[in-house]
């Protein structure tokens, strides 16, 4: 089940809220474990089986917290507890990966297929925060397995994200105070989320998809409209994503931390990714690049360790040389970035103007290129969709088909492109208007966006998730 589809908007949803808030039973007690029955039940919609392999997880990592109270033990446990979390992350995500190419090399047949738990490596990561927030006495161990599983199968958060830290929300499990503001943004927030993935995300996928599907026959300029329409349709189907799970967070009382930070406007691939993923990203800070050393090393461990960040933030997102790939790509880039890039700031000029743009204009190439990696079924598609890019391997710059996708989607793209900045933001602070005519204003659009995107929900069956399947 996912958040843009009827039967979580029409059925799942209001019929959650109806019983949390009911007016006979308001213990947090009976809240709480209403939450964790609710959410089994929605992974369950779509993993019957695998849900039962998320119950021994939440109990194993439950039992292993306790015993890390046991101060001589806790190191042991710990290293305990990572093991048990990344063996079964490989087992079931990248066994049949590895099993592959070893019978390439080794020329045998090795191949194995297992299927894959939606949303593994997200509740794993919070599984493994779990343990090492009480490690490093972040937070406090939880004696009980129900508040444990609220936190993992929360389903907001459950299947796509943001990572949530335990220590984030380890307050509001017990003592979180819901309120009608709060219910209020959360819905807003909730509907902006949803169509950001329904109206922009699922449009721009089908330009996307026909570049991608048809790489050979297209000219290159038909090859960078799919290369920016997929740039612009993974932002806005994470994001819109994202923006939902917070939403529906502040319905219950919890407070999610906030996974984007318009990564578009950035200026330097260092700066992308402070504002892309932002809960991953800060993952891998603060529980693997921070106990590998940092940067308080020699600058070749230092190197290392931002090599190990990268290799692993590939691996993370798929079973797939091109997620390798890509996670490579950008370690080779930020390295040149730290190493012989200076940040030097020319503010008031002509040349501070142009500075921005020439760093903006560069940050985007290489993420618009590496999202054609990130994108690709293979390298080999990869390299191919790259070079018709560039016009290596042709000189069809142009063609009939790409005047069709320009008409079909370019009104799509250049707005798409709109909303992945805050400029509409500024606009409407600038408008002076009264205040109650703004809100008006606001609820009018609010639900204009919701009963549009609910229209194309009911009315068309595409409807992709690319985080789906990590």
């Amino acid at each position: 089940m996912v958040f843009s589809s009827a039967i979580f908007l029409l059925c799942f949803l209001p019929i959650v809220i109806l019983v949390y808030y009911n007016p006979l039973i308001k213990g947090r007690k009976f809240k709480n474990v209403f939450l964790v029955l609710t959410s089994l039940g929605f992974y369950a919609w779509g993993e019957p089986i695998f849900v039962l392999l998320m119950l021994l997880s939440i109990l194993v990592n439950w039992k292993l917290g306790q015993w890390l109270e046991r101060k001589n033990y806790s190191k042991k446990i710990l290293w305990v507890g990572v093991i048990y979390n990344l063996l079964l992350l490989f087992g079931f995500k990248y066994l049949g990966f590895v099993c592959h190419n070893l019978g390439i090399l080794f020329q045998k047949d090795l191949e194995v297929n297992i299927a894959l738990p939606i949303g593994i490596s997200f509740f794993t990561f919070q599984m493994m925060s779990y343990l090492f927030d009480i490690y490093y006495g972040k937070a406090k161990v939880q004696n009980s397995v129900i508040n444990v599983g609220l936190y993992v199968s929360f389903f907001p958060q459950l299947i796509a994200g943001p990572i949530v830290r335990y220590e984030t929300i380890a307050e509001e499990i017990e003592n979180r105070k819901e309120n009608w503001n709060e219910i209020t943004e959360g819905i807003c927030r909730f509907i902006y989320g949803l169509s950001k993935k329904v109206i922009l995300s699922n449009t721009l996928a089908r330009a996307a998809d026909t570049c991608f599907a048809e790489v050979e026959q297209m000219a290159a300029a038909s090859l960078w409209i799919g290369a920016i329409a997929y740039t612009l349709q993974i932002y806005f189907d994470f994001s819109g994503y994202s923006d939902m799970a917070i939403g529906l967070g502040k319905m219950f009382g919890f407070h999610f931390p906030e996974n984007f930070n318009y990564p578009y406007i950035s200026k330097s691939v260092t700066e992308f990714w402070r504002r892309w993923h932002i809960t991953l990203s800060t993952w891998f800070r603060d529980y693997l690049y921070i106990p590998l050393g940092g940067n308080r090393v020699s600058k070749g461990r230092w190197i290392f360790n931002l090599f190990m960040v990268w290799l692993c933030t590939g691996i993370w997102h798929g079973a797939n040389w091109t997620f390798i790939v890509w996670g490579l790509a950008y370690f080779v880039v930020l390295i040149l970035e730290k190493l012989f890039l200076k940040n030097e700031k020319v503010k008031g000029n002509e040349e501070g103007i142009l500075k921005k743009i020439v760093e903006h204009g560069y940050t985007m190439l290489i993420v618009i290129v590496l999202w054609v990696i990130f994108r690709a079924d293979s390298m080999k598609q990869a390299m191919m969709y790259i070079g018709n890019m560039f016009a290596v391997f042709s000189d069809n710059w142009w063609d009939s088909q790409t005047t069709e996708l320009l008409a079909n989607y370019g009104i799509g793209i250049i707005a798409a492109a709109f909303a992945a900045t805050p400029l509409y933001k500024v606009v409407i602070e600038r408008v002076k208007i009264h205040e109650t005519i703004k809100e008006v204003a606001y609820c009018i659009w609010t639900i204009l966006l919701f009963v549009v995107s609910l229209c194309l929900i009911v009315n068309n069956s595409y409807n992709p998730f690319i985080y789906f399947n990590f």
